[in-house]
């Protein structure tokens, strides 16, 4: 995790942890989830918190190309999705469903059997923001036809 602070705002840029093929991490994660929301929380206290990266969720059944069959598994587990859920209900805005209410966007594939070419995808990069700055939110976006990892690229424009 990394913390810039800007004359307005903070950005924390952030890879969140995996909680594993078997869940093993599960407990883990779930204690990071909180852990982290305090972090921002105690942030917003001073200024409006936009925070990005890879939260490994997908949180709703729009954010991934199957949901059915993954949902025990990690990444979608309820617990996990109750986390993200969790910011939100703080009044973080997830910005790209600011702009985009159906599914079929993604930022990550398997690497395996052609999924990125199928389209067979989860959204689990993201950026959020506090309430305070949705005025300013012009625009975000998911650029998957940027290839050179597993991932890519999405972003926000602000006024």
């Amino acid at each position: 995790m990394v913390t810039a602070e800007f004359a307005d705002f903070y950005l924390v840029n952030v890879y969140v942890p995996n909680s594993q093929r078997e869940l093993t991490r599960l407990a883990y994660r779930l204690t990071w989830d909180l852990a982290f929301l305090r972090y921002l929380r105690r942030l917003e206290r001073t200024k409006p918190v936009i925070f990005c990266g890879d939260l490994n969720v997908a949180h709703t059944e729009l954010d991934l190309a199957n949901p059915k069959a993954n949902v025990r598994n990690h990444g979608f587990t309820p617990q996990e999705r109750a986390g993200f859920g969790a910011f939100l209900k703080a009044g973080f805005i997830d910005s790209f469903r600011e702009f985009q209410t159906e599914g079929g966007h993604y930022t990550w594939w398997s690497p395996m059997a052609g999924a990125r070419t199928r389209n067979i995808g989860w959204r689990i990069d993201y950026f959020l923001l506090s309430a305070a700055l949705r005025p300013r939110l012009r625009h975000a976006f998911i650029r998957p036809h940027i290839l050179g990892s597993d991932h890519c690229p999405v972003g926000i424009e602000l006024r």
